[in-house]
């Protein structure tokens, strides 16, 4: 028997499912465990082993590949715990990562936050000045060498910073995206001076124009790249050891894995690769399910994620902004905002209700765990009004106290506010349903699409429980619950069901449409470069699928859209298909009549992206059905629980999962309880169960 895993390591908790690629998926969810996110990573796989009935080393045996999603990488950055970098860049160049190209008051941040310009500030420089050095050499716009690179003057720098105790060495010179000659050596060079020592170059991480986003993709890149190699490293030959064959993939951004091996290579393609997992799970099903466009939800121990996919393909985007500094590393489109189950409810001092965005995290946890959390979180509140049963979670492993959520509830949020502990859980609630709202309507709009052109799909630990709320202003036709044998997993099961993709870029600003041969030989290239890499990951692929796309705007102005380059031979019909799909995409978000071709367009940067199949199906099964509407087989208990602060507490009919079966229908006010997380239906809502297990809820 072969296995694929998929294992998703969050802030709180680690997800793990495994197939068997015919008809058995088991999940497993386990505690994460920081600092040591190894441990809990090899906890999560005994437990599929025990759910499977095998051995641990007989699973590991079996297993044609495992695909991990970390938060490694985001964490470092976010919270600064990242390597000691030093930079090397071309004379006279080294401060565009200070001056940040006048946009560094404003990238990232809200429209509200920009038009409050006393309150802009730049942030931390992401190196500190005396880290930052230069060496002479140049090349022009056209990849010329105009001044040679003085090598002398490379190893006095490489020493001084080797001398200053780096981690890491990032390299960004003036134009090497158009030509890496200097970078390449200057890598040589300081492997001269420190043999091991990590060095990464910009025209390898993000061969694309603009020095300054290119500089800080370098830089963050060279951050967390020791930081992954010293957990991957140490993972990869634990795993062996314990009897693995197959590969250990780590899925990165824009949707794919790539090798543990050449992971810490490109770290900063990784920072999202939680994130984009449970957008791939929600192709997979959608696939399953025919639904073309679907809104993600996921709803963790920390953070809650929105992503779109739209025509059956995840909705992309070029890079992203991270402690207001670009990254030049294609991602798909995922919202956020720290509005987990673990999300700390305050009061400010202006005496309103805040839910996020710090998080009790895994350690200590929501104060209901018991273990030292004196703090309220969305958890805690989710007891107290019933919606979570004392038993508690993990099919009962983790025992809930309502006496603790109730004490920090009331010591945190209800006296400061003058409510009642149970007012206090309810605001809380609806402060959660409202901030998920307020993401997804902003994540629709602002793409340009119409929620009502939507199937919403939610999961996460804590996503079933607050869904029907956050969902039921969008105008969504329906909201689908994955549960079966992935339930709050679903992240994991996007991992294990995950192809490799690796891209491939290069910059050249022109006007377009250019000459077919120009668009024939930019492509080849890019092409070669996919093989190389392709090669490189040592794995058997299936297929190979091949997408194309170049970044256009119009002349004079500044932000590009990536745009898709249609497949086949090039003709002078292809630069018109492009520009006309450019300008259906520039209108949708800007609306009709807002695009402008006389101005003229301009093309910056293509890029070509392989998916490579692993050739493993990981579909879901298919369930036994009902033989009739009627769920009453499996109710469990009616206990009480507030739903809606208008009514408080009523007697609810509660749900086993287990016992339920395709057809079953279930009217709410209702709970559902499953093992691993727990599903709302407010009043007015109908829950059906699909054919696969899913829970899907309509409004009435």
């Amino acid at each position: 028997m072969a296995y694929a895993l998929g294992i998703d390591v969050g802030g709180t908790f680690t997800d793990a499912v495994a197939s068997d690629g015919v008809d058995r998926i088991v999940s497993a969810k386990t505690h994460t465990t920081p600092p040591n996110r190894e441990v809990g990573v090899l906890r999560a796989i005994e437990e599929l082993a025990a759910e499977l009935g095998v051995e641990v080393g007989e699973l590991l045996a079996q297993t044609d590949f495992i695909a991990h999603g970390t938060t490694a990488s985001i964490n470092a950055l976010v919270q600064g715990t990242v390597a000691d970098v030093g930079l090397i860049a071309t004379k006279g160049h080294r401060d565009s990562i200070y001056i940040m190209n006048a946009e560094g008051r404003t990238l990232g941040r809200s429209a509200h936050e920009i038009q409050d310009t006393l309150r802009q500030r730049k942030p931390a420089p992401l190196i500190p000045k005396y880290r930052a050095l230069e060496v002479t050499e140049r090349i022009d716009h056209a990849g010329k060498v105009l001044v040679p690179l003085d090598e002398d003057e490379v190893r006095r720098v490489a020493r001084a910073l080797v001398e200053q105790g780096v981690e890491a060495i990032a390299v960004c010179l003036l134009w090497s995206f158009k030509n890496p000659d200097h970078e390449r050596r200057v890598r040589e060079l300081v492997h001269e001076v420190a043999p091991d020592l990590y060095v990464t170059l910009s025209s390898d991480v993000s061969p694309r124009i603009r020095e300054f986003a290119r500089t800080s993709t370098t830089i963050m890149n060279a951050q967390v790249g020791p930081r992954l190699r010293t957990y991957l490293e140490p993972l990869r030959r634990q795993l062996e050891d314990g009897g693995l064959k197959g590969p250990l993939l780590v899925m990165q951004s824009e949707g794919g894995t790539i090798t543990a091996e050449r992971a810490p290579e490109h770290a900063i393609t990784t920072i999202g690769s939680v994130l984009s997992g449970g957008v791939i799970g929600g192709l997979r099903l959608a696939e399953q399910l025919g639904h073309r466009n679907v809104i993600t939800t996921d709803v963790g121990g920390t953070t809650f994620l929105a992503g779109l996919i739209v025509d059956g393909e995840p909705l992309m985007a070029p890079g992203s902004i991270v402690n207001q500094f670009p990254i030049n590393a294609a991602t798909i489109r995922v919202h956020t905002i720290g509005s987990g189950g673990g999300a700390l409810a305050s009061v400010d001092a202006g005496g309103n209700l805040r839910l996020g965005p710090r998080s009790a995290e895994a350690v200590p946890g929501p104060a209901c765990y018991g273990n030292g959390g004196t703090r309220p979180t969305n958890t805690d509140a989710n007891l107290v009004l019933g919606v979570l049963d004392e038993r508690g979670l993990l099919g009962g492993r983790k025992p809930l106290r309502k006496d603790l959520a109730r004490e920090a509830i009331r010591e945190h949020v209800a006296e400061p506010l003058g409510l009642t502990v149970e007012e206090a859980a309810i605001a809380i609630h609806e402060v959660q349903n409202a901030q998920a709202g307020d993401l997804l309507r902003r994540a629709v709009v602002q793409a340009g699409y119409d929620p009502r052109d939507f199937v919403a799909y939610a999961f996460g630990g804590a996503g079933p429980a607050h869904c029907a709320g956050y969902c039921r202003d969008l105008g969504v036709r329906e909201v689908v619950v994955p549960l079966g044998p992935v339930a709050s997993a679903f992240s994991a099961y996007g991992l294990a069901a995950s192809d490799v993709v690796v891209s491939a870029e290069l910059s050249d600003p022109s006007t377009f449409p250019v000459d077919p041969a120009v668009l024939e030989a930019h492509y080849a290239r890019l092409r070669a470069e996919l093989d190389r890499a392709l090669n490189r990951q040592q794995v058997k692929f299936q297929d190979v699928v091949l997408h194309r796309e170049v970044d256009l705007r119009y002349s004079m102005q500044v932000y590009e859209l990536s745009v898709p380059v249609p497949d086949g031979a090039f003709t002078e019909r292809t630069g018109q298909e492009v520009l006309d799909r450019f300008e259906e995409q520039y209108e949708r978000i800007n609306g009709s009549g807002a695009g402008y071709r006389e101005a003229g367009v301009q093309a910056i940067t293509y890029r070509m992206r392989a998916k490579a199949s692993l050739g493993f199906p990981v579909a879901l099964p298919e369930i036994d059905e009902a033989d009739g509407p009627d769920p009453s087989a499996a109710l469990l208990e009616r206990r009480p629980v507030c739903l809606d602060s208008q009514i408080g507490y009523a007697p609810t009919p509660v749900y086993d999962y287990s016992r339920l079966r395709a057809g079953h229908e279930i009217a709410g006010p209702a709970v559902v309880d499953v093992p691993t997380t727990v599903v709302v239906i407010p009043a007015g809502v109908l829950g059906r169960v699909d054919r696969l297990g899913n829970l899907v809820m309509s409004y009435q």
